[in-house]
């Protein structure tokens, strides 16, 4: 029988699914049903701060981490082994987040000192301290001091060598980042040799952790990292696909749209030798986009083509609705309108007989918006009206379909400089929507310098517990609308 989820799943799973207020509200209940049962300050209320820590650290949100991570350190168990290895945990989070936050003379101190206590703790060949190593140098290559990063790293390698430990993974991982960072005529990955297969897979996922931080290493990084997954695993292995769609991703960050394609189309061509077509139809959309952003607009265009065939086979109207409208989309962007109007109906007609409401309401937005472009605003009125009341009040569609539709009503064929009010208005009826309705007399969402200004005035004396609810929810939208801001 399978073990029930714990909070920490649920709360990462809700995460996972862009659902970062409730995800929150998950782990907030449970580090207040800890706190009445064990107290504050307990060994189980510390691991209940650094799961919570370890949500907010995952949603960007590193200044309320290092609160929990603080909180989790403030009183360190004495006499049990176990909760003083737990303890060495969440310093280690500490120093970790405190690097992430660009804080590096506090985390260079913070993860010295643990290290000090886990070589003390674990000794200088155990897994333990080799760990608390990594971290140091990870720090130590941010700092660009890449001679120490580069010994330390080597170190953690050789301790998670002798003692056959999984997360050699990483540390090779971090290795591979040191040795392109100092442009060195080396290959950034060794032979892996007698890693199990499953170890050597892990790499690449160490890998594209750690890819985003600079395109230009990280593309280095990915596409030596190709080749020896390539070679090791096969060109068809789900390891050696996920990099190569990250290398695309990475290299369309780094400007070499040349070899966004060459990557997609390697994707492309092992879903076809393994029969899986759906996952075929999407790298194919991805090709289209990649071909498009390289001046290439007519095999764009013809990928478009192939991708509707592909989908019309599979049989799905979601899916063939999604292909109708990237490629009206795509038309409507090389000034052919009456094609790609035919498609973006053809698009919300599919979508029509689908059972995926966001696909819908992503279809009729889509045409509201090129209707509205073509000024004929009623008709985009209608569009973007109906494809608002299927749509996540927070998905992005939406909030650019509700910046539109205020230009449509004020007779406007382009609302395209009205997303950031449109952004505030969704990230207020994001935070009314979840608050008891007597509670709050006005609350005012404005963007200024790129930033949320949040000016709150209160119907009602509010309890503590809702006082708290209110502040963490702020800030909770803040940070789940803030990188809608930052890709407006």
């Amino acid at each position: 029988m399978s073990e029930s989820p714990t909070a920490l799943d649920i709360a990462f799973g809700l995460l996972r699914e862009g659902r970062l207020v409730d995800a929150e509200q998950v782990l907030v209940r449970e580090l207040q049903a800890v706190e009445r049962s064990h107290g504050r300050g307990s060994p189980e209320w510390a691991s209940a701060q650094c799961d919570l820590g370890n949500l907010l650290f995952s949603s960007d949100q590193a200044d309320r981490a290092l609160e929990c991570y603080r909180a989790a350190c403030a009183h360190p168990p004495v006499g049990d082994r176990d909760r003083y290895q737990d303890y060495l945990t969440y310093r280690l989070n500490l120093g970790t987040v405190l690097a992430a936050a660009g804080r590096l003379d506090e985390a260079e101190a913070e993860l010295r000192r643990n290290l000090q206590e886990r070589q003390g703790f674990y000794g200088p060949e155990h897994p333990g301290y080799a760990f608390g190593l990594q971290q140091l140098a990870d720090l130590l290559l941010r700092r660009g001091d890449l001679d120490q990063a580069r010994r330390a790293a080597e170190e953690a390698v050789a301790a998670f060598y002798r003692n056959g430990h999984p997360w050699i993974a990483t540390a090779l991982a971090l290795r591979a980042e040191i040795v392109v960072t100092g442009g060195r005529d080396e290959a950034a990955f060794p032979d892996p040799g007698p890693l199990p297969d499953e170890v050597v897979a892990e790499i690449a996922s160490a890998a594209m952790s750690r890819a985003g931080r600079d395109p230009v290493i990280g593309k280095a990084v990915l596409t030596d990292l190709a080749a020896v997954l390539d070679a090791r695993l096969g060109p068809d292995h789900r390891a050696t696909l996920n990099v190569l769609s990250q290398l695309a991703n990475i290299s369309h960050d780094a400007g070499d749209e040349a070899g966004r394609v060459e990557a997609i189309t390697r994707v492309l061509a092992s879903y076809d030798r393994q029969g899986m077509a759906e996952e075929a139809v999407m790298a194919a959309l991805g090709l289209a986009m990649a071909q498009d952003d390289a001046g290439d607009t007519a095999g764009s265009l013809r990928t478009y083509e192939q991708a509707r065939a592909r989908a019309e086979r599979i049989g799905r109207h979601e899916l063939t609705a999604q292909v109708l409208r990237n490629r009206g989309l795509a038309l409507s962007a090389a000034d052919r309108p009456a094609e790609a109007e035919r498609s973006l109906r053809e698009a919300v007609a599919e979508a029509e007989l689908g059972s995926d409401p966001e696909m819908l309401g992503r279809s009729r937005v889509a045409l509201g918006l090129f209707l509205q472009h073509r000024e004929r605003l009623e008709e985009a009125r209608t569009a973007v009206e109906a494809g608002l009341s299927t749509l996540d009040v927070a998905h992005p569609d939406a909030i650019s379909g509700r910046g539109h539709l205020g230009a449509i009503m004020d007779g406007r064929s382009c609302g395209c400089g009205d997303v950031r009010s449109a952004l505030a208005a969704a990230f207020r009826e994001f935070v009314i929507g979840r608050l008891p309705g007597d509670l709050l007399e006005e609350l005012d969402v404005t963007i200024k310098d790129d930033e949320f200004a949040i000016a709150v005035r209160l119907r009602r004396e509010p309890t503590e517990a809702e006082l708290e609810h209110l502040n963490r929810l702020i800030q909770s939208a803040d940070a789940e609308f803030r990188g809608r801001l930052a890709a407006r």
